[in-house]
């Protein structure tokens, strides 16, 4: 069975021949991964994934450049702020602050015009399309973009006390996830993922009622656009943090796979139970303590686990919950592999 037909089988809610498998890492970690096993191309099809992933939009204007601080393409100006184990990137100015950039006169990027991102889907598709499962991803998509245009505190007082204003930003960073996912799939991936995170690790950063009036109506017509563009298409959606009041509703307007229950903030069993027949589970494997302060033994039980209590019946991906950070050991990583191979096989009851 390909990487392919065995994510889609557990996306369609059955039980492939293996659990299917994918990570992420920050720079720090790909570099040590890439210096010691040297792969001939993509890293994560070399250690283990079924899945390989190109990001775009805003999502890269992580790390976009090297310097102590730099302006992505969408203006926002970031700096890169070192730790103990590494860096990470942060915002330090929002273009249209008050006293910034005027609305009407701000310019977003154009999809179209975004040739990297283009060029890397195209040799992805190229390279791995007959066995791998393709993920084109536009996250921070809506209300991220909305926020790190406009700064967070701006931004909330604007969804409670300017509408008029809130829609029509929206409106404005709507427009670049929605074109590039549509290339994405005119390109051929497998997957459009969305995101934004909307909740802590305890509840939502906004009310439900205000989730519906700002946010489910955008990725309502963003869903649908994609399924009439391609109806086998599949749909993901990230938000770190405890979501649960709305995910049956992102359910409801054609969402297929959830990621990355943070399990922090939703326990895993817990929501496979509730959820589990209308979401497909992306992630679930922490990476706030067991990843980076647990020993490899600590990593192997967790991938058994999670193995155990949520791939009954297909729906389910393993993932850590979110990039692998600076601080976990290399032998870590190599562990969570370790345990999904030996621990992911289906009996086939279902094939």
């Amino acid at each position: 069975m390909t990487s392919k037909e065995r994510v889609l089988m557990s996306i369609n809610h059955e039980e492939p021949d293996h659990v299917p498998v994918c990570a992420t890492y920050t720079p720090e970690i790909a570099e040590k991964l890439m210096e010691k096993y040297k792969p001939e191309g993509d890293l994560g099809v070399a250690l283990g994934n079924d899945m390989i992933k190109i990001s775009s939009g805003l999502e890269n204007s992580f790390y976009y450049k090297p310097d102590a601080e730099y302006t992505c393409p969408y203006g926002i100006g970031w700096r890169n702020v070192h730790n103990a184990t590494g860096l990470y990137s942060e915002i330090h100015k929002n273009p249209l602050a008050d006293g910034g950039i005027q609305l009407s006169d701000y310019k977003l990027p154009v999809a179209a015009e975004d040739t990297g991102v283009i060029e890397a889907t195209k040799k992805a598709v190229q390279m791995y399309g007959k066995d791998k499962f393709i993920i084109g991803s536009c996250q921070c998509s809506v209300f991220e973009a909305a926020w790190y245009l406009r700064g967070l505190d701006t931004f909330m007082m604007d969804m409670a006390a300017d509408p008029d204003y809130t829609n029509e930003l929206l409106d404005v960073v709507m427009k670049y996830p929605l074109e590039m996912g549509l290339k994405f799939i005119e390109l051929g991936v497998d997957m459009v993922w969305l995101g934004d995170d909307i909740a802590t690790q305890t509840n939502m950063m906004i009310s439900p009622n205000m989730w519906r009036e700002y946010l489910k109506p955008r990725y309502a017509h963003m869903f649908s656009e994609f399924k009439k563009a391609n109806k086998n298409i599949k749909l993901c959606y990230h938000s770190c943090g405890n979501l649960q009041e709305v995910v049956d509703e992102l359910a409801d307007i054609g969402l297929d796979v959830l990621n990355p229950i943070q399990p922090l903030a939703m326990e895993p069993t817990e929501f496979k139970k509730r959820y589990g027949k209308r979401l497909t589970m992306y992630g679930t494997l922490d990476v706030q303590k067991v990843m980076p302060f647990g020993t490899r033994d600590d990593v192997k039980k967790e991938v058994k686990r999670l193995i155990d209590s949520c791939a009954q019946g297909g729906g389910f991906i393993l993932s850590p919950a979110h990039h692998i950070q600076s601080d976990t050991p290399i032998e870590n990583v190599e562990a969570f592999y370790e345990a999904a191979r030996k621990y992911g096989s289906y009996k086939l009851k279902s094939i």
